[in-house]
């Protein structure tokens, strides 16, 4: 199957073959290109994140480094004007890629964590530059959408573009795309253990030694550059909580945060469920898709009016504000009210068609839900844990439920807090949400919208090269076939034993009507009354067969279900046209030594 994504690579300018050849055949230049991409990765960070800024602060008349979310009040205008006009810009944008298009219909454009599972890490630098300008566009003119969609895009886009450019192996590309994301995250939060384990877990698929280096150089190396770049802090330091929790941790702290953990993964369930439902309620409206970014920023902007600023953008400033001491006054009504909110602006924005994604929306909501169960839950005034930490572990536990990636996010607790016996109970908590996730619903937010879409990624694991072990590739062409209407004993004649032991039978309009076994046809052929004297009397599997498109695990389970050792391929269940044979034991054996070569470039063994 051809990759949509291969016709962005032609007329590519690649590097010279020497310096080619130094980094496929080395594992050393492996790691400075993806050190290399992890610093380009840091300043596309760091410029997005800057052009964002100035885009809110010009639109909503902010002070200079002020946070959109962080707003107590805005004025009416600014408010419903913000988030429609960025609508309205997405619905131009939108109108003007289609009349490129020529009313070609519209292709998905592909993230990191599909090229890497479908791709071989074959992505679009072009599709991923949109993406990212719509992410700048929806996320500066208010829509509760985060960054971080954009920035893996981008920076994942430059990584696959460059490892194309530089003719790398499909594994070695796939490790690329995830150095790219890896920079992108550790520059985001400034913490790049996280970012290396976002890679890991979302974008490669596994954890192995021969990733190691890259992944790590490149996270440590996208956070470097976007520290060097920026002063202030790219995200919040709650590092007080390491003094607090210096007593370890209890019995009854660790039951509490698995609670809380089984609490955000009910909660991030219903939040993905219900950016579906709004999805799908703008669809039906009938309004074209070029005005429902529009509609949706009005609503956005009125939710804004009717409850709090902090609904807007990807709400840094009001996570800074809720991890403070100032939000220590805030009661059960105000903080459900804000949590129904911000889950409502979210599902609002990405349904009506905002580029971004829920990431930090994800850690936002978490951190008002471990709150919320601060507030609630009976017996918490017993325990050592403060409404601050609970509000930590809450953020962990609500961003792996609809993100995904448990260790991503105790990494990310442990270098906002500096708290190993904190981290301890986050990892607890996210065992906790991650398990019931996957085991009652099954997807992360990013494999949800997939699945929506008629894929099947669970995951970033690689299955691309199932698809591309096709029946076409592995079937025998040059079969011949005979007319069903011969006679047994011409066909026996014709046939003896010893010769080749399959035979496909077509009928007289030149259809697949069935395969002979040779030995068997003999078996049958006694001539005595009663026995088979046509050959239509001994073809078997007139109905099952295979098509060119089928992959080879597809192709298994056909062989499985008819019990045969062969079946034919055809063209198409209209014509159905003999094009090749395709056995069981080839299959197979295709089928494991594909498996076996990718079981070797996971675990670094590819020569």
């Amino acid at each position: 199957m051809k990759s949509p994504t291969l016709g962005a690579a032609r007329g590519l300018i690649r590097v010279p073959e020497r310096l080619r050849a130094l980094v496929r055949g080395s594992e050393a230049g492996l790691v400075v290109l993806a050190a290399v991409i992890g610093c380009v990765g840091g300043f596309a960070v760091v410029a997005m994140g800057v052009v964002t800024q100035l885009l809110r602060e010009a639109l909503y008349h902010l002070p200079h480094g002020a946070r959109l979310s962080a707003m107590t009040e805005l004025p009416t205008e600014l408010a419903l004007a913000g988030p429609a006009l960025g609508g309205a810009l997405l619905g131009l944008l939108g109108l003007a890629m289609a009349r490129r298009r020529g009313g070609q219909p519209r292709r998905a454009m592909i993230d990191p964590i599909e090229a890497n599972a479908l791709h071989g890490g074959r992505m679009s630098l072009r599709d991923s530059v949109t993406v990212a300008v719509q992410n700048v566009i929806s996320n500066g003119c208010g829509a509760s959408v985060g960054l971080e969609a954009g920035y893996t895009q981008i920076a994942g886009g430059l990584a696959s573009r460059a490892g194309i450019a530089f003719g790398l192996r499909r594994s070695d590309l796939r490790t690329l795309v995830g150095c790219g994301s890896a920079a992108a995250i550790g520059a985001a939060f400034g913490s790049p253990l996280t970012g290396a384990f976002y890679a890991y877990e979302l974008i490669i698929g596994t954890y192995t030694i021969a990733t190691l280096a890259p992944v790590v150089a490149a996270a440590f190396c996208g956070s470097l550059v976007a520290r060097s770049l920026v002063a202030q802090a790219a995200f919040v330091d709650v590092r007080g909580l390491a003094v607090s929790m210096q007593g370890g941790i209890a019995v009854a702290d660790t039951l509490a945060c698995l609670a809380l953990g089984f609490v955000c993964a009910g909660l991030g369930v219903a939040i993905m469920r219900g950016v579906t439902l709004v999805e799908r309620g703008f669809r039906r409206t009938g309004i074209p898709a070029a005005l429902r970014p529009l509609l949706g920023g009005l609503c956005v902007g009125g939710l804004a009016l009717a409850t709090t600023p902090q609904v807007l953008s990807g709400g840094h400033g009001a996570l800074h504000f809720h991890l403070s001491e100032s939000a220590a006054s805030l009661g059960v009504g105000a903080l459900t009210g804000l949590l129904a909110a911000k889950a409502a602006a979210s599902a609002i924005s990405i349904g009506a068609g905002f580029r971004g994604g829920l990431f930090f929306a994800s850690l936002f909501l978490g951190v008002l839900a471990g709150k919320l169960f601060y507030l609630l839950a009976p017996g918490i005034d017993a325990i050592t844990m403060t409404a601050t930490a609970y509000a930590i572990v809450g953020m962990a536990a609500l961003a792996v439920a609809i993100v995904g990636g448990p260790l991503t996010m105790t990494f990310l607790a442990l270098e906002m807090t500096g708290s190993f016996p904190l981290a301890g109970l986050v990892l607890a908590a996210v065992i906790a949400a991650s398990l019931t996730v996957r085991k009652t619903f099954g997807y992360s937010f990013a494999t949800w919208r997939f699945h929506l879409r008629g894929e099947s990624i669970r995951s970033a694991h690689d299955i691309g090269w199932i698809r591309s072990l096709t029946v076409g590739r592995l079937m025998r062409k040059d079969v011949r076939t005979v007319p069903l209407d011969t006679p047994l004993a011409v066909f026996l004649r014709e046939h003896p034993l010893g010769s080749p032991s399959l035979v496909v039978v077509t009928d007289a309009r030149d259809r697949y009507a069935g395969i002979v076994l040779v030995p068997e046809a003999h078996a049958q052929a006694g001539g005595r009354p009663g026995e088979p004297a046509r050959l239509a009397d001994v073809a078997r599997h007139g109905t099952a067969m295979l098509f060119a498109g089928m992959n080879a695990k597809e192709a298994m389970a056909a062989f499985d279900r008819t019990e045969s050792e062969a079946l034919a391929v055809v063209d198409g269940p209209d014509s159905l046209a003999v094009i090749g044979l395709l056995t069981e034991s080839h299959t197979l054996r295709r089928y494991s030594e594909e498996l076996d070569r990718q079981r070797q470039a996971v675990v670094g063994e590819t020569s």
